[in-house]
């Protein structure tokens, strides 16, 4: 088994399939897990060449599921593009008719779906 497929088993796929791990921290008492928006344009944008990316937005921490008796923080940051045609800073919103929406958490749902 590799480490995808142990994050897939204890992390929503949405997380695995668009997000990095940055950093991981364990104690005692819980589990830190940092993520980094991957740096993959929509399809629409693939083809604008005056969309690049522009750094990340602040880190949210959210807490998940706890995993082995531990509580678990996911410290998540979206990614930031710039149109350098308009000057618009903007982060994608995703699409998450495609997961099922039960094994987010309505906080993490709610990251997800907002835009800069």
């Amino acid at each position: 088994m590799n480490h995808t497929q142990l994050l897939r088993a204890i992390l929503p796929d949405v997380l695995i399939d668009n997000f990095d791990v940055a950093k991981f921290e364990k104690t005692d008492t819980c589990f830190d897990i940092w993520l980094d928006e991957k740096k993959v344009q929509m399809r629409e944008d693939k083809k604008n060449s005056s969309v690049i990316s522009h750094g990340f937005g602040e880190y949210h921490t959210i807490q998940d599921f706890p995993i082995r008796g531990r509580a678990t923080y996911l410290h998540v940051r979206k990614r930031k593009w710039l149109d350098k045609d308009t000057g618009e800073i903007f982060s994608y919103e995703w699409e998450l008719s495609e997961y099922d929406e039960t094994h987010l958490n309505a906080e993490f749902v709610s990251f997800l779906k907002e835009g800069d």
